[in-house]
């Protein structure tokens, strides 16, 4: 499962980029990552976090997500991105042999060329 929350206000990460949107991924056997990222229109993370359960990650974000609160989102298909909030993946990924950063997107059951 995974949740999906807009900043109430953009938080400095401890250099000189704000997070604006944060999204929480309880993976089961290896916790929950907290992926961050730093344009309200990022579409990939540019940082994340690990958390031992999904308690630790919403007692540090819930009092930072706007009054809309969490969108739950499905967990990610085979080989798409974590962090993507729709079915994106690495191109040849598949197939092992990724094309990094080549990209497409599942639209309408077909996988077409996507650029973030």
């Amino acid at each position: 499962m995974r949740l999906y929350g807009f900043l109430k206000a953009p938080l400095p990460n401890g250099n000189q980029d704000l997070i604006y949107k944060i999204m929480l991924h309880e993976t089961g056997r290896e916790g929950v990552f907290a992926y961050l990222y730093t344009s309200p229109d990022s579409l990939f993370c540019s940082y994340d976090l690990h958390y031992e359960t999904l308690a630790d990650a919403l007692e540090n974000w819930e009092d930072k997500i706007t009054p809309e609160g969490w969108a739950e989102l499905d967990d990610p298909l085979t080989d798409c991105q974590h962090d993507c909030p729709f079915p994106v993946r690495v191109k040849g990924r598949e197939r092992g042999t990724p094309q990094w950063g080549h990209y497409e997107r599942l639209e309408n059951g077909e996988w077409k060329d996507f650029e973030p």
